[in-house]
Order: C-alpha cells, then sequence, then structure tokens
C-alpha cells in the first residue's frame, strides 16, 4: 500500500519534468564577443585564402619596365604648327586671348632611373602674365647688394634674407645667391623651408652665379622646366600669338631640351613625341612642318584677333 509521503513525491517529480525552464534573454550582436559568432573555418574557405594570397604575392612580385611607356607617334594622325593652331584657336572661341596659354609637352624615351632633366629658357616670345620679384643672397650692404637692387631685385643682402626666409615673409619667387655667400648659405640650414618651394639656390639651375645683374636679367624673362613621368610641360605662348611668334618659342624650347640631352653622358634620352594643346582644347601631335595642308589658309589668316 502506497502511503501519502510516496504519493505527494511521485506528484512533485511529475510537475518538475513538465515545468518549462526560463529562456535566457536575448542578448544584442555586438555586445557577444567576436569569438562566439565568428565563422567557422572550413578546409574550402583555407584553400581560397591560400590562393588570394599567392595572387596577392604575384601582384607584388611584378616589376614596372625599365622605360617609360612610349608610343610611336608616326602611327597616329600628325600636325603641322599652322593645322594644330587653327583647330585649337576654334576650340577656344570667345575666350580671351591672353589668359589661354599655348602648352607644349614633349615625350621622352627615356629610362625610368635616369637623370632628370631640368633647367630654364628665354623664349623670344615672352609667355609669362605674371610679374617675376627676384632676391638676391649676398654681402650685407655691399657694392654686389646695390647692383642688384638697381638690376630691380626686391630684396638683397646676406642676413636681411636669411631672417625674412625664417620668419616666413617671402616677398620674392626666385632667390639668386652670390659665390661669395654660397657658405652663409649653406650654414644657415634653410634647404628644409627654401627646397619645397623650389627656391633652394644650386649652381645646377646657375641660380649660384659670379654676375649677379645678368642673372637677375635673366630670370625675369625665363621660363623654368623639368622632366616629371618621362615628360616635359611648359607654357609655349598665348593664344594671341602669331604662328611665327609661336613657332620661334618652340623651336627655341626644343633646342633647349636637346642641349641638354647632349649634356648628359650616355642618358639615353630622345624625343618621341611632341604635343600642342591650350588650357581648353586637346592635344595635337605636331610632325615638325610649319605651313597648313590646306593652301586657302595662310598663317596671316592665324594672326588676326579671334
Amino acid at each position: 500500500m502506497v502511503t501519502s509521503t510516496q504519493c505527494l513525491a511521485s506528484m512533485a517529480r511529475l510537475s518538475l519534468t513538465h515545468v518549462s525552464r526560463p529562456k535566457p534573454a536575448s542578448v544584442p550582436r555586438f555586445l557577444v564577443p567576436a569569438v562566439a559568432h565568428a565563422p567557422v573555418q572550413t578546409r574550402g574557405s583555407k584553400n581560397i585564402a591560400k590562393i588570394r594570397e599567392a595572387r596577392n604575392r604575384e601582384k607584388k612580385k611584378k616589376k614596372l619596365p625599365k622605360d617609360f611607356k612610349a608610343w610611336d607617334p608616326t602611327k597616329y594622325p600628325q600636325f603641322s604648327l599652322c593645322d594644330a593652331m587653327r583647330y585649337l584657336r576654334a576650340y577656344e572661341v570667345g575666350r580671351p586671348p591672353t589668359s589661354i596659354k599655348y602648352e607644349l609637352a614633349v615625350r621622352l624615351k627615356t629610362p625610368r632611373n635616369g637623370p632628370v632633366i631640368k633647367g630654364r629658357v628665354r623664349f623670344p616670345h615672352s609667355v609669362k602674365t605674371t610679374d617675376v620679384r627676384v632676391a638676391v643672397i649676398c654681402p650685407e650692404n655691399s657694392e654686389i647688394a646695390q647692383q642688384a637692387l638697381q638690376a630691380g631685385a626686391v630684396l638683397a643682402g646676406q642676413e636681411s634674407v636669411f631672417e625674412a626666409v625664417r620668419n616666413d615673409n617671402i616677398t620674392f619667387n626666385r632667390l639668386l645667391c652670390h659665390t661669395s655667400s654660397e657658405a652663409a648659405l649653406n650654414k644657415a640650414g634653410l634647404g628644409r623651408i627654401l627646397g619645397p618651394k623650389g627656391l633652394m639656390p644650386n649652381r645646377r639651375m646657375r641660380t649660384i652665379t659670379d654676375s649677379v645683374v645678368s642673372a637677375i636679367r635673366d630670370h625675369a624673362g625665363a621660363d623654368e622646366y623639368r622632366e616629371r613621368s618621362g615628360a616635359l610641360r611648359v607654357p609655349i605662348g598665348q593664344l594671341g600669338f602669331t604662328p611665327k611668334m609661336l613657332g620661334a618659342n618652340v623651336k627655341t624650347f626644343m633646342a633647349s631640351i636637346k642641349q641638354d640631352i647632349a649634356k648628359l653622358d650616355g642618358a639615353n634620352k630622345e624625343v618621341r613625341e611632341v604635343v600642342l594643346s591650350t588650357s581648353h582644347g586637346p592635344g595635337f601631335n605636331l610632325n615638325g612642318l610649319f605651313d597648313s595642308t590646306d593652301e586657302k589658309v595662310t598663317p596671316a589668316d592665324l594672326s588676326n584677333v579671334m
């Protein structure tokens, strides 16, 4: 016979088996540790990761060619100077001739790690519309400083120029140095300030000179150029230039480049392509000729005001 105590115990066991246990409260995903919901890496995913790593290594190992990429200009249409000017003037109709510039791009066949061409050229017909302000580093209150100021320099001296540079009071965009002040310039340690601005004098650019007056005259009307990524780009004229004026500037610039190439021993550089463009117009590959292919168009027709 079952006692009352045994009946109560069996009923208690039955009630406990059917009681639903409380569910844990849902926790936002961003509060769960990353390990809890990290995807399990299977064998296939590991193989895919290895393939991606191998591809990335191949991309890193791929080296650039030794020479800059250069196209054969004879495979594309080429234009004479007058033809190129005729089309470019049509693109710039309605714009002020003095604010639009002709630009010349000269692409070179040159190695990537080779020497870089940079220099200065004085065009027969000036292209600049901004003033050139020259400062000269020379002995303070000397005869050289007086000659520089008379030639048009905005500042001449040694400590006065150094103090202006240190105080960021640079009112000039060209800086020359007399040979007698070269040691003082090196001792001043202003390369970190003048270098990024392109104002640090050096002998290669002929900004350290014995003749300050002639250097001021050359820099006042000269344009600088520098090779970047195997190409030289420089403003070559204003839109109002006649074909003869523009042709004279192009001829002078190409002669300066060829002289710079000749000075580099074993540089393996040569001119491959010459392209004429304007501020808003496309580029036209020049073939070295001057006259227009259309007999009805003469240089005089391109010399009139647009």
